[in-house]
């Protein structure tokens, strides 16, 4: 069976044949610098870099494109309310990005273009769009994008135009004949910083968000490319912006197929820093191992909502420490290569290829973990950790990640653990709290109750 993936824009599973025999070229939104990467950042960073693992395990050379928007109004407050510049700032959040993504064992891209790196390209497509009477000026300087003139617009959500405005709120002001239309170029104001300002035929100013991607996927990928991934929350106005923009001034279909992640919440609420559950990625790393976090994320499809909690968290450190265990026993084999004829891979291959099917593809993991167990085969270990590559799992070493738990215990971890276990026990969830005791004993911590509290140790 050969691949096939979910495509937005036709919002149906679609075979995919990349433009170019044999390399797959694909575009990822990706953050906006002003502070550090949060879950919904994990979470569309590994999904991708699962889809591009799984791309060149599949034998396709793959360009990969993720940007960075280092423009922005929220950039530029955070750096005045810092009183640094913004490219101090910029290149402090990205090199943080970096640690974080390394971390999550998330891969380099082959590209990794800066926006600011490409306001030359951002100007002539604006100026081609103009020419072709889709973007005009404003009275206040902006040059905004004519939404009504592009036939097309729309087709990414699904809405009509008419859909679109009776949903609009925001008045026609600052010169906009519609209040669909988005500027593609701000004209500079008096009291932003000289850096933030480039000279241009329309004025000095900046560039819009949504012409960024516009202008770095083109030319790092050309006018029409394989895939453009982000998260579900970009697909309306971002990506929808993104085609008018492109297509209208190349002529060209921007991408064939359009991928969206899907949200994560937090205990079944979306995740908001006014509900006070916003975490970061460094938050979540100070409880929990890296590769737990990675495995949480990937033993759920891309699509699906993806609910955060510290019971998931943990149950997912315990179902890895299980895979872990299973390569404990039996020291894996090195495999060169993949046999796909075997039947595990061939099942873990035929859920891969119906659009990147992780959560049947890690159950496949965990019948081939038990298959090690009974069997003690080597060869069957090495194909595990070989198909746990593929998705970025089961690579460190077995004894090193088992041992982890216990000798590098994180207190704070271990001591919510406990005050949920408490308030477990106070709302007279017995199973809950004896849940909680069996999962820390197993990580190699023994929990002591005594009148005065709870205390705990490493097990000797």
């Amino acid at each position: 069976m050969s691949l096939r993936i979910y495509n937005t824009l036709s919002r149906a599973l679609e075979a995919f044949v990349p433009l170019q025999s044999g390399h797959v070229r694909m575009y990822v939104c990706g953050m906006t610098v002003y502070d550090l990467c949060h879950l919904g950042h994990a979470r569309s960073m590994v999904a991708f870099d699962v889809v591009q693992r799984w791309l060149r395990c599949s034998g396709y050379q793959v360009t990969y494109v993720r940007n960075i928007t280092d423009i922005d109004d929220k950039i530029i407050q955070r750096a005045v309310k810092n009183n640094e510049t913004v490219r101090s700032l910029t290149d402090r959040m990205i090199a943080a990005l970096h640690e974080d993504a390394d971390a999550l064992g998330i891969e380099r891209p082959t590209h990794e273009p800066r926006a600011t790196d490409y306001v030359p390209q951002m100007l002539s497509m604006i100026g081609t769009l103009q020419a072709k009477g889709l973007a005009y000026q404003a009275s206040n300087g902006d040059m905004n994008y004519a939404v009504r003139r592009f036939p097309g617009y729309g087709k990414l959500s699904g809405k009509s135009l008419d859909e679109l405005n009776a949903g609009e709120r925001v008045a026609v002001q600052d010169g906009k004949r519609d209040p669909l239309d988005f500027v593609l170029w701000k004209s500079a104001k008096t009291e932003e910083p000289e850096e933030v300002k480039w000279a241009s035929p329309f004025g000095a100013g900046r560039p819009g968000w949504h012409i960024e991607c516009s202008a770095m996927g083109c030319a790092l990928l050309g006018e029409s490319f394989d895939i453009h991934g982000g998260g579900a929350d970009l697909a309306f106005p971002h990506h929808e912006n993104e085609i008018a923009q492109s297509e209208g001034a190349t002529g060209q279909p921007f991408a064939r197929t359009w991928m969206h992640n899907g949200f994560i919440n937090v205990d079944n609420e979306k995740m908001s820093k006014s509900l006070g559950n916003f975490f970061t990625i460094r938050d979540v790393l100070q409880a929990y191992e890296p590769e737990v976090v990675r495995f949480f994320v990937v033993r759920s499809h891309y699509r699906s909502p993806l609910n955060y909690s510290n019971v998931h968290l943990d149950d997912a450190r315990s179902a890895l420490k299980r895979l872990y265990t299973a390569l404990s026993v039996v020291p894996p084999q090195e495999v060169a290569a993949i046999d796909w004829a075997n039947p595990y891979a061939a099942r873990f291959q035929a859920a891969m290829d119906e659009d990147f099917g992780t959560p049947e593809a890690v159950a496949v993991l965990f019948e081939l973990a038990a298959e090690v167990n009974r069997s003690k085969s080597v060869e069957l270990a090495g194909l595990l950790r070989a198909l746990g590559g593929c998705l970025g799992l089961l690579q460190a070493d077995p004894q090193a990640f088992l041992q982890a738990g216990a000798a590098g215990a994180d207190t704070a971890a271990i001591e919510a653990q406990i005050a949920a276990r408490a308030a477990a026990k106070a709302a007279k969830n017995w199973a809950e709290a004896d849940r909680i005791r069996n999962d820390l004993l197993s990580r190699g911590i023994v929990l002591k109750d005594s009148p005065s509290g709870t205390t705990w140790e490493a097990a000797q």
